[in-house]
């Protein structure tokens, strides 16, 4: 039964992978098989496609002048 070596390494610059293991012999034919990890799929690319799925939700001022209005008035009792 062939002896297998399992270990963790680091892509070196160039897309190159290196390793070293007294086991291996000068010479020796070996197999290497890389696993790559698994990339995390996520259902939308970013929050703002995540936002755009949200349905509408209540809003607490019908028109963004009221909102603006609003504001401005809460600004004014500041400066009191």
């Amino acid at each position: 039964m062939p002896t297998a070596l399992r270990m963790e390494t680091t892509v070196l610059p160039g897309n190159r992978v290196e390793f070293s293991d007294p086991e291996l012999q000068e010479g020796a034919r070996v197999e290497v098989i890389v696993v790559l990890p698994e990339k995390v799929k996520t259902k939308y690319g970013s929050a703002l496609e995540f936002l755009e799925t949200l349905p509408p939700g209540p809003h607490a001022f019908d028109t963004w002048e009221e909102y603006e209005q609003f504001l401005r008035k809460e600004k004014d009792s500041w400066e009191r």
